[in-house]
């Protein structure tokens, strides 16, 4: 088990009508374009599949997928919108959770590999994607660039969304390399408070573990359309290849 913190039952059954924005078909058109490029005419593993937000889609597309999840919760949300034979799904953690047969793609997305929360548990999350793909094959991460420009001497907190329905901001240990986003979120007349901690990572500190992984950078860009990645990127889609 990694130091991932669990989706709770209640949590994992709010997330997809939370993350409709994430859903929608201007974010999942160009990702699901993206990726199924990437996997050809092979096979799909989604580290940490969620409720199938894009493992799903994907699969609808004629990708074969697989994913693994470490909440139970989460994946009990995704079996009812596929069948297990049609897209099966791991309950384990992603750096060390092993399933049968090689791909040609590995993707995570959406900041995940953030839930890992030591720098050690993320350089095996590289490990393990290159344990599952086949030579020539790719991992795919997406993540936000840390947000540290934006903090002036003495100040902690980023805020990210401000809105009616929902106030978000992240408070940063600068130390440890650790986030706390925290959300308030109009729930009826209340609102409800919640919080998770991530370890950020910054893109050159992937392409180290990528190497470690015996993994090559193969293209870095600003977001699924393929933007050029520049200093003013506020995050990235980067791929690394296994060589053959």
């Amino acid at each position: 088990m990694t130091s991932s913190e669990l989706w709770t039952r209640a949590s994992a059954e709010r997330y997809d009508a939370e993350e409709t924005a994430m859903s929608s078909a201007a974010v999942l058109g160009p990702t699901l374009a993206f990726l199924a490029e990437l996997a050809g005419d092979g096979r799909a593993l989604e580290f940490a599949i969620g409720t199938g937000r894009v493992g799903v889609p994907l699969r609808k597309r004629g990708v074969p997928v697989v994913g693994i999840e470490l909440s139970e919760h989460m994946a009990a949300v995704l079996r009812r919108k596929i069948d297990e034979d049609a897209l099966p799904v791991a309950i384990g953690d992603m750096a060390t959770t092993v399933v049968p047969g090689e791909f040609t793609l590995v993707y995570l997305v959406y900041n995940t590999i953030t839930n890992l929360l030591t720098q050690d548990e993320q350089v095996e999350c590289f490990r393990n994607a290159a344990r599952h793909l086949e030579p020539g094959g790719r991992f795919v991460i997406e993540l936000g660039v840390p947000p540290l420009r934006f903090l002036p001497p003495g100040q902690v907190a980023v805020p990210f969304d401000v809105s009616e329905r929902h106030l978000g901001f992240d408070t940063f240990d600068l130390v440890e390399q650790v986030l706390v986003s925290h959300h308030f979120t109009r729930d009826g007349d209340r609102f409800r408070r919640g919080a998770s901690r991530h370890r950020y990572a910054w893109p050159a500190e992937l392409d180290l573990m990528a190497r470690l992984a015996g993994l090559e950078r193969e293209r870095r860009v600003a977001d699924w359309d393929g933007a050029p990645f520049t200093q003013d990127s506020t995050k990235h889609i980067s791929v690394w290849r296994k060589p053959t």
